[in-house]
């Protein structure tokens, strides 16, 4: 994938900071009035439906959905437009002895100084495959 578009270059630098484990990194990468939704509609990590708008909320879903978990990415293709990005792809999460793996759609939108507005996540939580993770 190439990364020159801005959006593309800041969702692979997300994915990254990710990987890493690096939450300052991945707080950096995003606006002030930036909203994630992760996935989008009600969750566990969301049991409104409205998202994690600003900072201070964006930080709470780093520790709630993030920090514990060693987080992969296989995005098998991404398709960059205007100022967003569309990666298509599987997300893998080992935590507490168990892989959560789930097939979605994860966007992000940049404003023009490349920074993250909108990162949000098309994916079905009764799609996840879950599997025990050997002692």
């Amino acid at each position: 994938m190439s990364v020159e578009h801005p959006a593309r270059r800041a969702g692979l630098a997300s994915q990254a900071a990710v990987r890493a484990r690096n939450k300052t990194a991945w707080l950096a990468l995003f606006a002030a009035d930036a909203r994630v939704e992760d996935p989008i509609g009600v969750s566990p990590y969301d049991p409104v439906g409205a998202g994690h708008a600003g900072p201070e909320a964006i930080a709470a879903f780093w520790e709630l959905a993030i920090a514990r978990s060693v987080i992969d990415f296989r995005m098998t293709d991404s398709f960059a437009c205007g100022q967003e990005v569309a990666f298509v792809g599987t997300i893998r999460s080992e935590r507490d002895g168990r892989a959560v793996e789930v097939d979605g759609v994860f966007t992000y939108r940049v404003n023009s100084a490349g920074l993250i507005v909108a990162l949000r996540a098309f994916w079905e939580l009764k799609q996840a495959r879950i599997t025990l993770l050997p002692n």
